[in-house]
């Protein structure tokens, strides 16, 4: 009898000991969901980054370090052609859309672009272009030498939609097509820049082409996409 009794002991002890093993090897579900937040949130290999790196478009340059005219046309044209019809439509709403978000857009009386001098707005202040009646200095008048004192939309009148640019007789893509006496610097200012030329060899036959008009965009890019950083007038000068 007492034989029967250490045995039945012996046997609850044991079924004891295999219940408390069992539940100690239960995997505790918060555990295995901070596992499962772990696995989700690996960072991305260098492969992976490697791979995204080669989808994006590869530039071709000039000789001279500029984007190629094809690609360039390319890869701006849609854009430009977007931003110069607001331009011509006083569509503030959208050309300010596309003014750079850090850079502002510079604005350039005379080719030669003057980095230090030239007047920079800034997206809030083209959405308020026209109706600005406040007098800037633009910088200078070629031969007089006068200030160039005028309201936005005087230098607007002046300066920017001189002609019927949307109709020009030629678009250039950083390729320089007006040639005058102003030393011509805007891809050295503007790094990397895709710059639109639109043209016109000129008006009246008795200026013997001396009349020649255009109005350069100047874009570049900000992540991933291209913004407008600059817009210069174009024409002949002393």
């Amino acid at each position: 009898m007492r034989k029967k009794m250490t045995l039945l002991i012996m046997a609850v002890v044991i079924g004891m000991l295999f219940t408390a093993c069992s539940e100690s090897f239960v995997e505790d579900p918060n555990l295995q969901t901070e596992k499962e937040e772990e696995q989700e949130t690996v960072p991305e290999s260098p492969e992976n980054t490697e791979n995204i790196e080669s989808e994006a478009i590869e530039y071709r340059y000039t000789e001279e370090g500029y984007i190629v005219p094809e690609q360039a046309e390319e890869i701006i044209k849609e854009i430009s052609d977007t931003v110069l019809k607001a331009i011509a439509e006083k569509d503030v709403k959208t050309w300010a859309a596309y003014v750079h978000p850090e850079k502002g857009v510079r604005f350039t009386p005379y080719t030669y672009v003057e980095k230090d001098k030239d007047i920079i707005f800034t997206k809030d202040q083209i959405e308020s272009f026209f109706d600005d009646e406040k007098t800037y200095l633009w910088g200078y008048y070629d031969g007089s030498g006068d200030d160039i004192l005028l309201t936005p939309s005087e230098y607007y009148e002046k300066f920017i939609y001189t002609h019927d640019f949307l109709n020009a007789e030629k678009i250039g893509y950083n390729t320089v097509l007006s040639f005058g006496n102003a030393m011509e610097n805007q891809f050295e200012v503007y790094e990397n820049p895709i710059i639109v030329e639109y043209y016109f060899s000129g008006f009246d036959p008795g200026y013997d082409g001396m009349d020649w008009r255009s109005l350069r965009l100047v874009f570049q890019e900000y992540r991933g996409g291209w913004y407008l950083t600059g817009i210069i007038n174009n024409q002949w000068t002393i």
